[in-house]
Parts: C-alpha cells; sequence; structure tokens
C-alpha cells in the first residue's frame, strides 16, 4: 500500500536546523544526516507498526549513527513526521504539538 509521507511545519524546521549544524562543520556528515532520516523515513513507511509507541499513538524510529530520532503517527496510509527530536535535548517537547 502506498503511504504519503508529510512533515509537520516544526518538525520540517528541526530537520533543516540540524542538516545546517551539520553541514556547518561537515559537507560529508550534513549528508549523512539526511541519508540516514531518509533511510529511518523509509522503513517507517514500509511498516509503521514496528516502532516503539510513546505518547498519544505517536511513535519513534532512532537513527544509527545520529542522536535524533524521527517521531510520527499514522492513520490509514498517511503518515506524519511529528519531531525530528535530538535524543539529548528537550525532552517529549513535542508533545504540545499533539492536541
Amino acid at each position: 500500500m502506498a503511504r504519503i509521507v508529510e512533515f509537520d511545519s516544526d518538525a520540517r524546521e528541526e530537520f533543516d536546523e540540524a542538516f545546517n549544524w551539520y553541514a556547518t562543520r561537515s559537507t560529508v556528515a550534513a549528508v549523512g544526516f539526511a541519508s540516514e532520516i531518509e533511510a529511518a523515513i523509509e522503513k517507517i513507511e514500509r511498516d509503521p507498526e514496528r516502532f516503539a509507541f510513546t505518547f498519544a499513538k505517536c511513535q519513534y524510529g532512532m537513527l544509527e549513527r545520529y542522536p535524533y530520532s524521527v517521531v510520527y503517527y499514522h492513520k490509514n496510509n498517511r503518515i506524519t513526521i511529528v519531531a525530528i527530536a535530538h535524543a539529548k535535548r528537550k525532552s517529549n517537547y513535542w508533545q504540545l504539538r499533539i492536541q
């Protein structure tokens, strides 16, 4: 089944900020970060039920080489990315977006 993946505007901003942070330090790191996000989203798209549940039926997939997780929820064929959350900062801040 084809799924639609969309980013919440705050999640898109978080991705952009993290990508830019890595890019100012290393182009290779920035490209690696984007590739890891893409790989995580592909895994989520293939099997959205496989990842652990968290607040308000959201789920999250951790990146392998970067300290981030992709927080999302899905309903029917739509996956909404709620946050690109750094593992060491602002724990659960994104929960305010789910109301």
